[in-house]
C-alpha cells in the first residue's frame, strides 16, 4: 500500500529535468515507501505514482504536467490548511507519507538567481503508529507503535521482544514471549503499526500474523534492530549515561526497545519525543486472551470493527479520554494477582460508597482536557496555543482536584493515596502562569499570533501598539488620497507580491497616469476593471508597518517557547500527574458503573472457585434495558478442587434449543471473570472466581476464505488451540463443536474434546451443544455435570424463558425456531413429518450403549451394521395406504383426525 518509486528513477533519463523536478526526484529518491507531500505555497503537492496512489485514495482530482522520460507528469495536490484532513485518511489505508517542507522565504531563493529553487527536506515521516495531530487520533483508543524483535536461541527455537510506545502520550513497555505466545501479545497490545525486520516479515511460519493483524505493517533494514547498538542506542535516547537505572530486561527486550526509538528517530527527523523511561510489562502478569477469544467476546470492539456494541462501549463511564484509553487497556489485560485486583477494588468501593465527593471529582474531570497528548505536541514541537490553553485547564483541575482528595487524606485507601500523591507534583506556578499569558480566544496556529493577553509582556505590548497605530495611519492615508484625488473609490489593499497598494477603477486610474498625479502615483498593475499604484509614502508606511508586525510575532513565538520550555521541564511530573488522573477516571467510572448498574464486588482469589449466582450480560443487558426489558439472570458453579496435578474445575454441559440463550450465558461468564479481573464490580449478585489464567472462546460461525479455511476448519483450528494450551486454572466456553460436519463426525468430535477438557485440561468450561447424546457422559465423567435452558410450549409455539436448570434437554425445538424465522408454513410441515419418521428409529440408543461401553481414550472401534427394521410405525402404514388425490376434503380431514387418534394411543402405550 506504499508507494514505488520506479518511475522516479532518474538514472536513465534521456531529458533534462527542471531544477525543481530535479529536487523532487531526490527527496523522494530517500523515502521510496513514502507517499511525498511535497510543499509548494499553500499545497502539498504529489507527483508521479504518488500522485495516483493519492488521487484514488483520496478522491481527488489526477491533472498531468509536463512531461519525465517522454512520459506526462501525474500531478495532484492538497492544501495545506486541510492537510490533516487529507492524511487522516491516506494514514487509515495504511499509507506513510513524508511530509516535505519549504526551509526557506522564497525571497531568498530569487537572490540566489531567477533559476533557483527553494530550499526543501523532509521534517517527519507520517506513519500510523507516530501520528500526534489530534485530529488524527482517536481520543479513547492508545496509539501505539510495536517494535518487534526476534532472537534465536536454537533452529528451532525464537524469542521475540516487544517493545511498544505512544508517542501522543509518552508510554512505553517492553515485554517477551514465545512464538506460540506472539499472536496473544499483539492481540492484547492491539497496536498501530508494527516494525520489524525484513527477515521476520518474510518468514512464511509467521506471514499468517500480519494479515491477520488489523495495524500497519512496516519491514526495515536489519540496521534498526541493531543488537551490539541496543544499550547504546536506548542511552543516547534518554540522555543518560546507562540504562541500568531503568531496570533489567532480556536480551530480546533491549533490541525490540533499541529498533523502536531508532525508527520514531527516524520518522521525526531528528525531533526526540518524550516518552517514559521503557517499563517490563509482561504478559505472565495478565489473563492470556488469544486473538479468536478477544474477537468472540468483542471486549473493546464488535467483530465489525466497531466500539458500539463491545463490553467497553457498555461499561464505559469515563469523562476524559486518557480515562477511556485507560479503561480499554485494562480490558485487553486483565490482572491475575488477587492482591492487585482487591488494590482496585477498594478504591471503587471507596467511590461507590461517597455519593458526594463522586459527583465533585467527576464534576472536575469532565473539563480536564487531553494533557497528556498536548504534553507529547509540545516535545515535538508541534502543538499550538490551544494546547497551552489545555495545559492551563488541565493543571488547574488537577490542583481543584487534589484539593478535594486531600480533605479524606486519611481515609483514602492505597491506590488513591497514590493518585493523591502524584497530583501534588506538578509545579503548581504553571497554571498561573498560563492564565495570565493566553488569551481567552486562541488561534489554532501559533505563527497566526494574537493568543498573548495584553499586559503579560510590555514590550509586546509596545510593539503592538506601534502596529495597530500604523493600520489606522493607513486607513487615514486612504481617506486623504481619496480627498485628494477625488475618487470615491480608491482603496489602499495588500498582498503579499507587491506589498500596500492603491487600488482605483480603471476609468479613473487613467487620471493617475497624467501629469500632477504621476509624480505622486506610480503605477504598478492593470488588473480587469482596476488599477494600482504606490506611492513613496506608503512605502515608508509598508516598512514601518512590517517591521513592527514582525517584531510582534516573533516576541509572542518567544513567549510560547518560554512557556513551553518551563512545561517541559516539569514535564515528569506532569506526566504523573496525568496518568493518576486518568487512573482516578476509571477507578471513578467503575464506581459510577456500579451503582447505575447493580453490580457487585466480586471475591477473587488464588482458588479454583468459579461460583456466580443471578450473573448477567453486561452489553445484552444494557441493550434491553432500552428497549425497557428486564434480563434474566442465571447462576453458574464451575467450582474445582485440588492442588498442583490434583487441580481440577467443573464443566456445564449446556443443551437447549436456538434463541434459548446459550451462547449469551456463555459469553457472560467470560465476561464477568473479565470485569472481575480489572479490579471492576460485575452484574450478578454475589461471585466468588478463583484467578483465571487463560480465557478460551469458541463462540460463533465465521470462515477464513483468504487462507482456504471453511468455518468447519476455523472451527477445528480455534479448538485444536484450546485443546492444546488450556490449563486448570483457565476458563473455556465452546459453543456448538462440531455442527460443521457430518452429523456422527460432529458428535464424535465433541464427545473426545469434552473426554479431553475433562481428563487432560482439567479447567473450569461451558460446553454448549445440540449432541443431546452427549449428555450421557455425566455417567463416566464425575465432574460433568448437565445443563439446559428452560422452555415452554403454548399453542404449538415454543416460548424461551432464558433460565438455565439442571438437567438435559431431550428436543432442539430447532422447528419451532424455523417457523418462528418466517420459514414456508409448507416447509415447516414437511420438516415436521420427516422428525417424526426420524425420532422413529430412537437414535439416541447407540450413543446411550456407548457410554456403557466405550472407555475414556480407547480406540474407537467399528461402528457395528445396524439391523434392519422389521416392522413400520402404524401411523407410518397407515400415511402408505392414504391416496389424497382420490380424497375428498371431508375424507382428508377424517383421514388426518384417524391418524392423529393413532399416534395418541401409540404415546400412551
Amino acid at each position: 500500500m506504499t508507494s514505488s518509486p520506479r518511475k522516479l528513477d532518474t538514472a536513465d533519463a534521456s531529458a533534462p529535468v527542471t531544477p525543481m523536478m530535479a529536487q523532487y526526484l531526490e527527496i523522494k529518491a530517500g523515502h521510496p515507501g513514502a507517499l511525498l507531500f511535497y510543499r509548494m505555497g499553500d499545497f502539498y503537492e504529489l507527483f508521479f505514482e504518488d500522485a495516483e496512489i493519492a488521487s484514488k485514495t483520496l478522491g481527488i482530482v489526477l491533472t498531468k504536467r509536463g512531461k519525465h522520460q517522454g512520459e506526462d507528469i501525474a500531478m495532484c495536490g492538497v492544501p495545506v490548511v486541510r492537510a490533516d484532513e487529507y492524511l487522516q485518511r491516506l494514514i487509515a489505508h495504511g499509507h506513510r507519507v513524508a511530509v516535505c517542507e519549504q526551509m526557506e522565504d522564497p525571497a531568498e531563493a530569487k537572490k540566489r538567481g531567477s533559476k533557483s529553487v527553494v530550499k526543501r527536506g523532509v521534517v517527519r515521516l507520517v506513519t500510523p503508529g507516530t501520528i500526534t495531530e489530534e485530529t488524527l487520533l482517536e481520543p479513547t483508543r492508545t496509539n501505539l507503535l510495536l517494535a518487534l524483535a526476534r532472537l534465536r536461541i536454537s533452529d528451532d527455537e525464537a524469542r521475540f521482544g516487544l517493545a511498544f510506545a505512544d508517542i501522543s502520550t509518552g508510554e512505553f513497555g517492553l515485554s517477551e514471549c514465545d512464538e506460540a505466545g506472539l499472536p496473544a501479545e499483539i492481540a492484547r497490545l492491539d497496536p498501530s503499526e508494527i516494525v520489524m525486520a525484513e527477515a521476520v516479515h518474510e518468514d512464511a511460519e509467521l506471514a499468517s500474523l500480519w494479515r491477520e493483524s488489523r495495524a500497519a505493517v512496516t519491514p526495515v533494514g536489519r540496521d534498526v534492530f541493531d543488537g551490539s547498538q541496543a544499550e547504546r542506542r536506548l542511552a543516547a535516547f534518554y540522555d543518560v549515561g546507562t540504562i541500568d537505572g531503568f531496570g533489567s530486561f532480556s536480551r530480546a527486550e533491549l533490541v525490540a526497545a533499541s529498533g523502536l526509538v531508532t525508527y520514531i528517530l527516524r520518522t521525526q527527523v531528528g525531533q526526540k519525543p518524550a516518552l517514559d523511561p521503557p517499563r517490563r510489562d509482561g504478559a505472565s502478569a495478565h489473563m492470556a486472551i488469544d486473538a479468536a477469544t478477544r474477537a468472540n467476546l468483542e471486549l473493546t470492539r464488535t467483530l465489525g470493527g466497531e466500539r458500539a456494541g463491545s463490553l467497553f462501549d457498555a461499561v464505559d463511564r469515563s469523562v476524559t479520554a486518557a480515562g477511556g484509553r485507560l479503561l480499554a487497556q485494562w480490558l485487553a489485560s486483565p490482572l491475575l494477582a488477587p492482591e492487585a485486583i482487591a488494590l482496585r477494588q477498594d478504591a471503587v468501593a471507596f467511590f461507590a460508597e461517597q455519593a458526594l465527593l463522586r459527583g465533585q471529582v467527576r464534576a472536575r474531570l469532565k473539563s480536564a482536557p487531553d494533557i497528556a497528548r498536548s504534553m507529547a505536541r509540545l516535545a515535538l514541537d508541534r502543538a499550538g496555543p490551544r494546547d497551552l490553553a489545555a495545559l492551563r485547564e488541565g493543571l488547574t483541575g488537577i490542583a481543584a482536584i487534589e484539593a478535594l482528595l486531600r480533605q479524606r487524606e486519611s481515609e483514602l485507601p492505597p491506590v488513591l493515596a497514590g493518585i493523591l500523591s502524584a497530583l501534588a507534583r506538578p509545579d503548581q506556578g504553571q497554571a498561573a502562569r498560563l492564565a495570565a499569558a493566553l488569551q481567552d480566544d486562541l488561534p489554532l496556529l501559533k505563527r497566526d499570533g494574537g493568543f498573548v493577553r495584553a499586559g503579560y509582556d510590555a514590550g509586546l505590548d509596545e510593539t503592538r501598539a506601534l502596529r495597530d497605530e500604523s493600520r489606522r495611519v493607513i486607513a487615514g492615508l486612504q481617506a486623504r488620497y481619496a480627498e485628494e484625488s477625488q475618487v470615491r473609490q480608491l482603496k489602499i489593499k495588500h498582498n503579499n507580491m507587491i506589498g500596500y497598494f492603491v487600488e482605483v477603477p480603471q476609468q479613473a486610474g487613467e487620471a493617475f497616469l497624467q501629469p500632477g498625479l504621476r509624480e505622486t502615483y506610480v503605477h504598478r498593475q492593470t488588473m480587469a476593471g482596476a488599477m494600482r499604484f504606490s506611492t513613496a509614502e506608503l512605502s515608508t508606511l509598508e516598512s514601518r508597518i512590517a517591521s513592527a508586525a514582525e517584531r510582534s510575532l516573533a516576541s509572542e513565538l518567544q513567549i510560547f517557547s518560554d512557556l513551553a520550555a518551563a512545561l517541559i521541564a516539569d514535564g515528569a511530573a506532569i506526566r504523573a500527574a496525568t496518568e493518576a488522573l486518568a487512573l482516578l477516571d476509571v477507578i471513578v467510572a467503575l464506581a459510577v458503573l456500579a451503582e447505575e448498574e447493580n453490580y457487585v464486588r466480586p471475591v477473587v482469589d488464588t482458588s479454583l472457585a468459579f461460583a456466580i449466582e443471578g450473573g448477567r450480560h453486561p452489553v445484552v443487558e444494557r441493550a434491553l434495558k432500552r428497549e425497557g426489558k428486564p434480563f434474566v439472570a442465571n447462576d453458574c458453579e464451575l467450582s474445582g478442587e485440588g492442588e498442583g496435578q490434583k487441580a481440577a474445575g467443573k464443566i456445564w454441559l449446556l443443551t437447549g434449543p436456538n434463541m434459548a440463550g446459550k451462547s449469551t450465558f456463555l459469553r457472560q461468564n467470560a465476561l464477568i471473570a473479565v470485569l472481575a479481573q480489572i479490579g471492576s464490580f460485575v452484574p450478578a449478585k454475589s461471585a466468588h472466581i478463583g484467578a483465571v489464567d487463560a480465557l478460551f472462546s469458541r463462540v460463533g460461525a465465521a470462515d477464513d476464505l483468504a487462507r482456504g479455511r471453511s468455518t468447519f476448519m476455523v472451527e477445528m483450528v480455534e479448538t485444536a488451540a484450546i485443546l492444546n494450551q488450556a490449563g486448570p486454572r483457565a476458563l473455556v466456553i465452546l459453543d456448538e463443536i462440531g455442527r460443521g460436519t457430518a452429523t456422527f463426525d460432529g458428535l464424535s468430535i465433541a464427545w473426545a474434546a469434552i473426554e479431553n477438557l475433562s481428563a487432560v485440561n482439567r479447567c473450569r468450561a461451558l460446553f454448549a451443544t445440540h449432541y443431546h447424546e452427549l449428555t450421557q457422559l455425566t455417567k463416566k465423567l464425575p465432574r460433568l455435570a448437565n445443563a439446559t435452558m428452560r422452555v415452554t410450549e403454548w399453542h404449538g409455539d415454543v416460548v424461551f424463558l432464558h433460565e438455565v436448570v439442571p438437567g438435559a434437554a431431550d428436543r432442539s425445538y430447532g422447528i419451532q425456531v424455523a417457523k418462528l424465522a418466517g420459514m414456508p408454513a409448507a416447509v415447516v410441515e414437511r420438516a415436521r413429518a420427516v422428525l417424526a419418521q426420524l425420532e422413529a428409529t430412537d437414535r439416541q440408543a447407540p450413543a446411550a450403549r456407548l457410554v456403557d461401553d466405550l472407555p475414556l481414550f480407547a480406540a474407537a472401534p467399528r461402528a457395528p451394521a445396524q439391523p434392519a427394521i422389521k416392522a413400520r410405525d402404524e401411523v407410518a402404514e397407515a400415511l402408505d395406504a392414504l391416496d389424497p388425490n382420490d380424497m375428498t376434503p371431508r375424507q382428508a380431514l377424517d383421514a388426518l383426525f384417524s391418524l392423529k387418534a393413532k399416534r395418541d394411543s401409540a404415546k400412551k402405550g
